[in-house]
């Protein structure tokens, strides 16, 4: 399957691991991401999460914030929690017309039962309203680490099939992993995903920086699973909960294990420790790897 690129970055030469990052917030973080913007690189993308019992309006404000400072947003669509078709294109159009949206994420969400008539992320691709408003791109989720509700063998059916349905409506697709602690497992499944012949460009998930407790907290809220030689491995030690980790460890790893046959692949920041730390982060990484690291074509 051939996709087109994402956007024109995708293209060049990354010069390390951090280069053409991605980043993720909440409607609650607009103050969080204005203190960060100056330290963060223009025009990035910035995801913004659809969770439950929040206002549309404050998910609308948080993508115009994000528009306004001059960073690319990607709101969220989460099928099981949208409770009309109707809410779900005012939604939409509102994005686009106040923030002038042109990429989207959507995934089936958490409920197991629908509050509206979608069921998963692919009846919102082939609702056909994505394309009606414009939209040029359309993310949707891989699971490196699996799934708790799926197999390997299914979690990459459904992933090639909302692939394939977006490309056939004239957008491009974009797969962003939930993060991961195992870098070998991250490796191992781009290297399949690309086997079977999905070339679409992939943001690996990644943990910014946070306390022990609360990464282990999202990991558990998200299905992430990893034992304990994992963890240790990461830098976190089950015996020791309190302090912080960050991903360093993991992204010198995908560093040294990614390859052309891992296909265009760039880093998606989930910032549990909050924006600015996670930004601080990430421009750490990139000043002690800018100068001595060969260029990437990842």
């Amino acid at each position: 399957m051939t996709t087109p690129l994402i956007h024109p970055g995708w293209a060049q030469p990354a010069t390390n691991m951090v280069t053409g990052y991605s980043l993720e917030m909440t409607a609650k973080d607009i103050g969080s991401l204005r203190a960060a913007a100056p330290a963060i690189r223009p025009t990035a993308p910035v995801a913004v999460t659809f969770l439950p019992n929040e206002d549309p309006a404050a998910r609308i404000a948080a993508v115009k914030a994000v528009r306004d400072l001059g960073f690319e947003p990607m709101p969220h669509f989460s099928a099981r929690r949208i409770g009309s078709a109707g809410a779900f294109e005012d939604y939409l159009a509102a994005a686009v017309a106040e923030a002038g949206v042109k990429r989207c994420f959507v995934i089936a969400g958490d409920p197991s039962t629908p509050e509206g008539p979608f069921t998963d992320s692919m009846a919102l691709i082939a609702s056909g309203a994505f394309e009606r408003h414009g939209i040029a791109a359309i993310g949707v989720g891989g699971h490196p680490e699996g799934h708790p509700n799926m197999s390997e063998e299914q979690g990459f059916a459904i992933l090639e099939a909302k692939c394939a349905e977006i490309v056939a409506r004239g957008m491009a697709p974009l797969v962003v992993t939930q993060f991961a602690f195992d870098a070998g497992r991250v490796l191992s499944w781009l290297a399949a995903l690309r086997a079977r012949g999905t070339d679409a460009p992939v943001r690996i998930g990644i943990p910014g920086p946070a306390g022990i407790k609360t990464l282990l907290r999202f990991a558990a809220r998200c299905g992430v699973g990893a034992s304990t030689a994992v963890l240790a491995k990461y830098g976190i030690s089950v015996g020791k909960l309190f302090g912080s980790a960050g991903p360093d460890r993991l992204v010198d790893e995908l560093d040294r294990g990614l390859g052309p046959e891992h296909g265009p692949v760039r880093l998606h920041f989930y910032p549990f420790g909050g924006l600015e730390k996670t930004v601080a982060w990430i421009n750490g990484y990139d000043r002690a790897h800018r100068s001595r690291a060969p260029e990437r074509t990842v």
